[in-house]
């Protein structure tokens, strides 16, 4: 009878701690998704902003910092999903050719764009472990860097300006690149928000 008591009375201390444990995760991840929430919320684009970060709420929770280098991150991959999709588009038989120029200069902004959002991580990340003045100089040196980055993103789109471009590749890459670029101007808010509250 004692050992059935005992056993009874392990069970329910598990599942306590084990509800417990999911309660706070939801916790955490809740709170981390309305902290999410109002920081996107200062951004050009806070739909966006939203739906590319709420996945790492858990991760991010209330930080700023955080929240800065995940933005960064998600920049950085998506900068490189684009430059992928890019470098195919550019082996595809039948394209005009202006519009093949069009596909490798902005490969090469996409390969510019990528180095400098690296630099820009490994910068925040020094950032991340200084004080003072020399915070105050790595958080400029990733905004450089951010800011070059989002020129490289959009020069690329520009090189398809004009009728003469109009077409699925022009679209295409349109596509791609516009999210990369207002992904990376959301990372910029928040890395600016992060740089301006320490």
């Amino acid at each position: 009878m004692e050992r059935a008591s005992l056993v009874v009375l392990l069970v329910v201390v598990v599942a306590v701690l084990y509800t417990a444990g999911i309660a706070e995760s939801a916790a955490a991840k809740s709170g981390g998704a309305s902290f999410i929430k109002a920081k996107c919320s200062t951004t050009q684009y806070p739909a966006l902003c939203v739906q590319s970060l709420s996945t790492y709420a858990s991760a991010i929770q209330k930080s700023p910092k955080q929240l800065a280098h995940t933005a960064l991150t998600v920049s950085l991959a998506k900068a490189q999903s684009a430059k992928a999709f890019v470098s195919k588009l550019g082996k595809i038989k039948g394209m005009k050719k202006r519009e093949l120029e069009a596909v490798h200069d902005c490969l090469d902004e996409m390969n510019d764009s990528i180095d400098r959002l690296s630099q820009s991580m490994q910068e925040l990340e020094k950032a991340g472990k200084s004080k003072g003045q020399d915070f105050l100089w790595h958080m400029s040196n990733v905004d450089t860097w951010v800011s070059a980055a989002l020129t490289d993103e959009n020069t690329c789109v520009d090189g398809f300006a004009g009728r003469a471009l109009d077409g699925r590749v022009k679209e295409s890459v349109r596509g791609w690149v516009v999210n990369v670029a207002q992904v990376t101007s959301n990372a910029l808010a928040l890395i600016n928000q992060y740089g301006a509250e320490n």
